[in-house]
C-alpha cells in the first residue's frame, strides 16, 4: 500500500488542527483541513470516541475522494462515571461555547472532594482511505489527570484549564503547544498514528 501525498484533515478547529499540522511537519505530506475544501462537519451520532472518528474521517473522504485523518476527542471525569466523554463539546448544548461547557462542569463538580476528582483526556485518531478495500488506521490514548476548581492558564483550548497534569504540575492551558503535544492524549494518538502511516510503502 502505497503512502498518500495529500490527506484531508477533518476537523473545523483551528487550534486542534495547528497541533495536528505540528505533529505531522516532519513527514512528506500535504494536509489540508476540510473547511478548505467545502465539506461541512457531520453529525456525530456515534457511542464512543472511534465510531465518531469514524464517521467524520468517512464524511470527509467520501466528499472529496482523498484519505482522510480525523480524530474524536473529549474529558471522562471519574466521578461522573466517564461523563461527559463523547458528548464534551456539547455538555452544555449543541452549539455550546467551549467555555459554557467549562463552566457546566465546574458546577456539577462544585462539591467533589478533591481525591475524587480524577479525569482522563481520551482521543481516538483514524485515517481512512477513499477506497472501500484498504482498512482505516485507528488508535486510542488517555492522558490522566485531575479537575481544578478554577481556570489556570490561557491556551489551549476546550476543558484545558481545569485539567491538571500531575507530573508537571500543569494545565494544558499553562503549557506550549510543544509542551501539550508532548503528553497530551492527542499528542499520543497522533503519533502512534504518524507512525503506521510511515510504516506504509512510499
Amino acid at each position: 500500500m502505497h503512502r498518500p501525498e495529500k490527506i484531508v484533515l477533518a476537523s473545523g478547529n483551528a487550534a486542534k488542527i495547528c497541533e495536528i499540522e505540528d505533529l505531522f511537519k516532519s513527514v512528506q505530506v500535504e494536509i489540508v483541513a476540510q473547511t478548505e475544501l467545502g465539506i461541512s462537519s457531520v453529525e456525530e451520532t456515534g457511542q464512543t470516541f472511534i465510531e465518531n472518528a469514524l464517521l467524520k474521517a468517512r464524511h470527509a473522504a467520501e466528499s472529496c475522494g482523498l484519505p482522510a485523518m480525523a480524530d474524536d476527542s473529549g474529558i471522562a471525569v471519574d466521578a461522573l462515571d466517564g461523563n461527559p466523554g463523547v458528548r464534551s463539546a456539547r455538555f452544555a448544548g449543541i452549539d455550546a461555547s467551549d467555555e459554557e461547557n467549562l463552566d457546566l462542569l465546574l458546577e456539577i463538580m462544585a462539591g467533589v472532594d478533591d481525591p475524587k476528582r480524577g479525569c482522563g483526556f481520551h482521543c481516538a485518531a483514524v485515517l481512512v482511505f477513499a477506497e472501500d478495500d484498504r482498512p482505516p488506521i485507528v488508535v486510542e490514548s488517555v492522558w490522566r489527570g485531575q479537575l481544578l476548581r478554577a481556570r489556570r492558564g490561557d491556551g489551549g483550548f476546550g476543558y484545558d484549564p481545569i485539567f491538571l497534569d500531575l507530573e508537571s504540575n500543569k494545565t494544558g492551558a499553562e503549557m506550549s503547544r510543544e509542551e501539550k503535544n508532548t503528553i497530551s492524549h492527542r499528542g499520543q494518538a497522533f503519533r502512534e498514528l504518524r507512525q503506521q502511516f510511515l510504516g506504509m510503502a512510499g
